[in-house]
């Protein structure tokens, strides 16, 4: 089978023309005017359903689609399967982040291929400081979205790969006795997909931690734990400050802190951000780095920008072994292509053989010279 086609570049000079997808016309307005408000963007159409949203998406082939979740006659799960099956389009969804059914399917959404995620405002936040900074934010990611060029199906399956062989000098080693003491992972835009296909193949005896840095907004942090604990035979948790580096599973970062590893445990910390990034990819990596050397993977997933890049090459120079996921399965492939450019990335690979490769090696123990 051939490989879908991505949508057409939009040309330069011409506005970014936006579908308006929301049941609550109250919000609807709010969105429109926002958008209107700045003279890059212009609002095509609006939609109060599913039904009229696959509809508009069709007739008028915006650019970007801002998309409600929970809405009669098609959720915007539904509406997402839809488009990008159909009518491949960049997708914002526009979540009311403390719902848990929206929030959980919102997840569900991005591994549909729905671009990226935003907060709805609150309902005090209508104007003032408060509106204009969600106005601002709501802008600022409908221009990202609109720059990524989306495939016809993003959660296509990869045919399974071999296992990686053992690099020379290296032998295997019974599961709880492998060389890697910890997994560390970074990914951005698209990364919730990413992480989940690249993790499933793990099994849940997995003894060897997984500590992720994913840059989402805070509300949706819990959700996103929840919904990827249902993805994997591993448990999740948002990290602790202080817990044992040790224990099994996946450690999702804390919004707003960094999550680095010192003397064993896992330690929260509020110092500034790294690439406006807070948590950072780069501070957790530079921190396995240094606390544990060649007895760790790296793993650096899709995202826009270039955070995990020099931490990556750091781990590299330690002694880690380095992991980069290729450009045709990476839906932004700005981060990893910043590693590999650094010559951070011992592999890459495409997302549905990372988690084989990521059981292949740490079950495998280099000798030293």
């Amino acid at each position: 089978m051939s490989q879908p086609p991505r949508a057409e570049p939009r040309p330069p000079g011409r506005r970014i023309r936006v579908l308006v997808v929301d049941d609550s016309r109250t919000v609807r307005r709010r969105i429109v005017a926002a958008l209107e408000a700045d003279h890059e963007l212009e609002v095509v159409g609006e939609a109060a359903d599913g039904e009229a949203a696959i509809a508009l998406c069709a007739q008028l082939r915006p650019d970007v689609i801002t998309l409600d979740m929970m809405m009669p006659k098609g959720s915007g799960l539904a509406v997402t399967e839809h488009v990008m099956a159909y009518c491949p389009t960049p997708i914002l969804i526009v979540s009311a982040s403390l719902e848990r059914g929206g929030a959980l399917g919102t997840f569900d959404a991005l591994s549909a291929g729905a671009v990226d995620v935003l907060d709805k405002p609150s309902a005090g936040a209508s104007g003032g400081d408060a509106g204009g900074a969600w106005d601002l934010r709501l802008v600022t990611a409908v221009k990202r979205v609109a720059r990524i060029k989306v495939i016809t199906h993003l959660r296509r399956k990869l045919r399974p790969a071999p296992l990686p062989r053992p690099a020379d000098g290296a032998h295997a080693a019974p599961v709880g006795e492998g060389f890697c003491r910890a997994i560390a992972i970074g990914a951005s835009t698209g990364g919730p997909s990413a992480i989940a296909d690249a993790l499933r193949p793990l099994p849940a005896s997995f003894p060897v931690p997984i500590l992720l840095v994913l840059h989402i907004g805070a509300p949706f942090a819990p959700a996103f734990a929840e919904w990827l604990a249902g993805q994997l035979s591993l448990p999740v948790s948002i990290a602790a400050d202080g817990e044992p580096l040790a224990r099994p599973g996946v450690r999702l970062a804390m919004p707003d802190r960094h999550l680095v590893v010192r003397q064993g445990r896992l330690r929260l910390t509020a110092d500034p951000e790294r690439h406006s990034c807070r948590p950072s990819v780069d501070v957790l990596f530079e921190s396995v780095a240094g606390e544990l050397g060649e007895r760790a993977i790296g793993c650096l997933l899709t995202g826009m920008g270039r955070d995990g890049a020099e931490g990556m090459l750091a781990m590299k120079r330690a002694g880690a072994m380095t992991l980069a996921q290729d450009e045709s399965s990476s839906v932004v492939f700005g981060m990893p292509r910043e590693a590999i450019a650094r010559g951070a990335a011992h592999h890459i690979l495409p997302v549905g053989v990372i988690g084989p490769t990521l059981l292949a090696l740490s079950r495998s123990r280099r000798e030293s010279p």
